[in-house]
């Protein structure tokens, strides 16, 4: 089968399920955002257990790709740990939209569908542990219990950049993302500057 072509598809399967949902993530709507004949999709992706399975590797793919590049940006101090949260969370607002849309997607239907949990798995499996890297630059040393807070409170933030409801925004601190990350930050490690400051 066609590289390229099966790149397309599952390019295009991504953005139908952050358009349409679920029950919007059909073989015909795919054929139709990827510009391809009808049953294409189908031949490459026989089923809708296919479809999915296709959609979170892809999204797992860009997960990888987009971790790979922050990790050169490696900050090393409070106020670039602070800006590189607050981008990562700009991100989910803007360009980042459709990936992580599909990804919320894709998380409900994994509750019906092991496989798929499993397959997802590692995208947020790996959020705890870039966190605790993240945080060992403040000086919070490996401290597992402020990782897991500062993961769960981004993650909780997502569903509310993707709505965009001003007043939630709002009154969760997210229409001003550099303050939210400098706040997040100054709740999950006070004063930490130094390796022994916890």
């Amino acid at each position: 089968m066609n590289r390229e072509r099966r790149e397309l598809l599952r390019d295009a399967a991504v953005d139908v399920l952050a358009e349409a949902g679920g029950r919007g993530l059909t073989h015909r709507a795919v054929d139709a955002v990827a510009g391809v004949p009808l049953g294409t999709a189908k031949n490459y992706f026989p089923t809708r257990d296919a479809l999915l399975r296709a959609v979170a590797e892809r999204c797992l793919e860009r997960y990888r790709e987009r971790a790979d590049a922050l990790a050169g940006a490696g900050p090393t101090d409070r106020a670039g740990v602070a800006a590189l949260l607050a981008g990562l969370l700009r991100e989910v607002a803007g360009p980042g939209r459709p990936r992580v849309l599909a990804y919320l997607e894709l998380l409900a239907e994994g509750a019906r569908r092991p496989w798929l949990a499993a397959l997802l798995d590692p995208i947020a499996a790996a959020d705890f542990a870039a966190h605790a890297h993240l945080l060992r630059a403040l000086g919070a040393g490996g401290s597992t219990e402020r990782a897991r807070a500062l993961t769960l409170v981004l993650h909780g933030a997502l569903p509310h950049l993707l709505t965009g409801a001003p007043g939630t925004l709002a009154a969760a601190g997210l229409d001003d993302l550099d303050a939210f990350a400098r706040g997040v930050l100054d709740v999950v490690c006070p004063g930490a500057t130094t390796e022994h400051a916890l």
